[in-house]
């Protein structure tokens, strides 16, 4: 993006307008000890110098290796992706309302929909969300549209096991919209979903594969009571899981209803909190609750294939009070940089990494599990995330391991779930054997320290 300056007096103005004093105030959010508080660099450089300078400063910087997960994943990105997807042709294309003048953008969006029903095994797939939290938030407002939740009582079974991330944007969002969440509880010891007594109305029942403590539920009893009770299944997922685990239109005996998750994994970075992506699919017989934008493969006139946007339930196209959604431009980009990452990878490929994250988790759980003090408090099956219960509190752990290069985990106590020593430790393709020595390594010299 361009650097446009501006002088003091408009400066000014626009912090009274968004009622902050000072600039550094925009990024209180960010913790003290991560701030730069010497950034203060010399008068009149060159472009030469002033690079000079900040590549030196970056030297500075520490390399850490990431074990964190919990909705953000550190993953390999090959270059071609962002190659390709920074070509002009795709980082400036916006909404493709023109398709004689947009096929390419169309394209790419038709085969990511084809990708995505691919992975969840289900029929019809939409052009993206802006994110998996409130992806789920409009799957739930797809449901209760569905069911013709329309009374006074409207209602979603929400796991306590849900990010607790997720949970919070559906308060914010469903919470406005007099639409009640209730809690369905999870066994303690176990750590997965306890079925419900009841369904009490519900229009829909979230299953999330993985959970929030990185377990793996009993999808095909979970999706079978929500069927055999009138309720439709939201299945939460990870699509890079997707390449080894049962697809959800394939869970129970009739399968999911409607899939959605977070597309970070597939090719997009982690950079200051974003971007991210939602992606979301449904049967086809729901195609018309569909929330967003769907690319659809067709013909014209003289018989040559071509793309277009299709069944545009959209507020710039339909009435307000008949829309189903306004949130889908995240295929401008990001959905163009995930459809060329599931290229290139290809299924095998994305079989591969997947394997990789859970064998690595797996190792590396079998290497910590012994560390005295160490124990893991759930026992039941896991993609590439799992709990430590630690002799001391997690959050000092973590901050005694930054010391060594190593981003640990996260304490569950962050979120308000398990006891002050439980961490969620998660890994990826990017750790190799020796990282997950050096983990090893790391916590037993901490935990004889502390």
């Amino acid at each position: 993006m361009p650097y446009i300056p501006h002088d003091g007096l408009e400066t000014a103005a626009m912090l009274a307008a968004v009622g902050v004093e000072r600039l550094d105030q925009l990024f209180d959010e960010i913790p003290p000890n991560l701030q730069v508080q010497d950034m203060a660099l010399p008068e009149g450089l060159s472009e030469m110098a002033l690079r000079r300078e900040l590549e030196g400063r970056a030297l500075s910087n520490a390399p850490l290796r990431c074990f964190a997960g919990g909705g953000a994943y550190a993953h390999h990105i090959p270059a071609i992706v962002w190659e390709i997807a920074g070509r002009g042709e795709f980082y400036s294309a916006y909404t493709p309302y023109q398709p004689e003048a947009s096929q390419g953008t169309l394209q790419v969006v038709y085969e990511y929909q084809s990708f995505i029903t691919r992975l969840t095994g289900l029929e019809v797939s939409n052009a993206s969300l802006y994110d998996g939290a409130s992806g789920l938030a409009e799957a739930c407002l797809m449901a209760l549209r569905i069911q013709g939740g329309q009374g006074d009582d409207k209602s979603i079974l929400v796991p306590e096991n849900l990010l607790p991330s997720w949970r919070r944007v559906l308060d914010s969002i469903l919470g406005l919209q007099q639409i009640r969440l209730v809690t369905v509880p999870y066994d303690r010891v176990a750590g997965t979903l306890v079925l419900p007594a009841e369904a009490g109305g519900a229009a829909a029942l979230i299953i999330p594969q993985s959970n929030a403590l990185g377990l793996l539920e009993s999808v095909d009893a979970l999706t079978d009571w929500a069927h055999g009770h009138g309720l439709l299944a939201i299945a939460v997922v990870n699509p890079l899981a997707l390449a080894l685990l049962k697809a959800p239109g394939d869970w129970g005996t009739q399968g999911a209803d409607i899939a959605v998750g977070e597309g970070q994994p597939l090719g997009i970075p982690l950079t200051g909190g974003g971007p991210y992506f939602g992606f979301l699919a449904c049967r086809k017989a729901y195609v018309r609750q569909l929330p967003g934008r769907l690319v659809a493969k067709t013909v014209d006139g003289q018989g040559r294939t071509g793309f277009c946007l299709t069944l545009q339930a959209r507020e710039q196209h339909i009435r307000r009070g008949k829309a189903t959604s306004n949130i889908c431009t995240n295929q401008g980009l990001m959905v163009t940089a995930a459809t060329i990452h599931m290229a290139t990878l290809g299924g095998r490929g994305l079989q591969q990494t997947a394997i990789l994250c859970h064998e690595r988790a797996i190792l590396l759980r079998e290497l910590l599990a012994v560390v005295p003090g160490v124990r893991l408090p759930y026992g039941g099956s896991f993609f590439h995330e799992f709990v430590l219960r630690l002799p001391q509190s997690a959050a000092v752990v973590r901050d005694a391991l930054l010391g060594h290069g190593l981003l640990a985990g996260l304490p569950l106590t962050d979120w308000g779930m398990g006891e002050a020593g439980d961490l969620l430790v998660c890994t990826t393709e990017l750790l190799e054997e020796a990282d997950l020595l050096a983990y090893r390594d790391a916590l037993t010299a901490v935990l004889e320290t502390l």
